[in-house]
């Protein structure tokens, strides 16, 4: 069970929220969130500003909901999880081509569902089309043709969409009312300030777990980080087995891959050997593992404290002079000094 003690407010913890404060003058957004959980107990929960830059806006709130960005594919990594376990899917190590037809084979040649979940896979899109960057396995890049194959994958095993299976799994046992994808905005759902002409945009209305328009209150999606930290036992019981969390949370990028680039479990960014291009801070200790948004909400696990950690904003994009990576490394690395 996890309960607000406003006796964890205290000074030691004044530095976290000082960098989300910080953050929040620097990228272009209206409003922020931060919350902290530590042994079960929420020790830090903060709202400020609006949901938009409107003078008649609402104040972010509890159930403020945050266009989270990637944030999602922790989502989806927990729904090929679910498969795996399920046997829908037999092993990650599988081909792409066993699970999704595709009208070009050549280029998913030699093409796991490992590659697609530790970013490894070397595809990309290129005006439109499906092009080869690096042969699988060889190197790490961030491209959002692994995340559209994984969704594919999911629906074609289970028969279900990525938001039917979260739905029955886990949002409807933990009773989550602000987590969803949406197709039209409501009173709940901050504007995401960003450039008008910001070719990267893509929102989206689909409502099956495919596309970018999720948004999650940052108090859910503490307890979304909470479910990972606790290995499934949430409120006295066991709602999902351990053995998902284990696949989603654990080492699972190829051992062919430079040591210094980011490492991965189902998607999820992880903390094992050093590695210069983490974003996961230096001083955050091994065990660790984040999910981080292009909007600059950041979800933290450090299993070794206990803790769970989230920040939100309603910004997208990179303001000129701001490096989001080396921003979400400190911030993990202050809550590391301020524990």
């Amino acid at each position: 069970m996890i309960t607000i003690s406003n006796a964890k407010f205290s000074s030691a913890l004044r530095p976290i929220k000082e960098h989300v404060k910080n953050t929040s003058k620097v990228v272009d957004c209206s409003g922020s969130a931060l919350l902290i959980i530590k042994n079960d107990e929420v020790v830090l929960e903060e709202y400020w500003g609006k949901h938009s830059k409107d003078r008649d806006a609402r104040k972010i709130q509890g159930n403020t909901q945050f266009h989270i960005a990637s944030v999602r594919k922790s989502y989806i990594g927990f729904t090929v999880a679910y498969a795996v376990y399920k046997g829908y899917i037999e092993s990650i190590d599988d081909l792409v081509t066993k699970y999704h037809s595709t009208s070009e084979p050549q280029l998913f040649k030699d093409t796991t569902l490992r590659h697609l979940l530790t970013h490894t896979h070397g595809l990309k899109y290129s005006e439109g089309k499906i092009q080869r960057e690096f042969f699988p396995g060889e190197s790490w890049e961030y491209r959002g043709i692994g995340i559209d194959t994984l969704t594919k994958i999911v629906e074609n095993v289970t028969g279900k969409t990525v938001a039917e299976i979260l739905t029955e799994q886990v949002f409807n046992k933990l009773n989550f009312q602000e987590t969803g994808w949406y197709a039209e905005m409501n009173k709940n759902l901050v504007e995401v300030i960003r450039e008008p002409n910001d070719s990267s945009w893509y929102n989206g209305k689909s409502t099956a777990g495919d596309e970018r328009n999720m948004y999650v209150s940052a108090r859910e999606l503490a307890k979304w980080g909470s479910l990972h930290l606790k290995k499934g036992f949430m409120d006295g019981n066991q709602i999902i087995p351990s053995e998902i969390i284990n696949l989603v949370a654990s080492l699972q990028s190829p051992e062919s891959i430079n040591d210094n680039l980011p490492q991965n479990g189902f998607l999820w960014f992880v903390k094992d050997l050093p590695a210069k291009k983490s974003e996961i801070g230096e001083l955050v200790p091994k065990g660790a593992f984040q999910i981080l948004g292009y909007t600059g909400v950041t979800l933290l696990v450090i299993p070794q404290h206990n803790v769970v950690a989230v920040r939100a904003f309603n910004s997208f994009g990179s303001p000129d002079g701001y490096d989001y990576l080396a921003d979400v490394r400190s911030f993990g690395d202050t809550i590391i000094q301020c524990l």
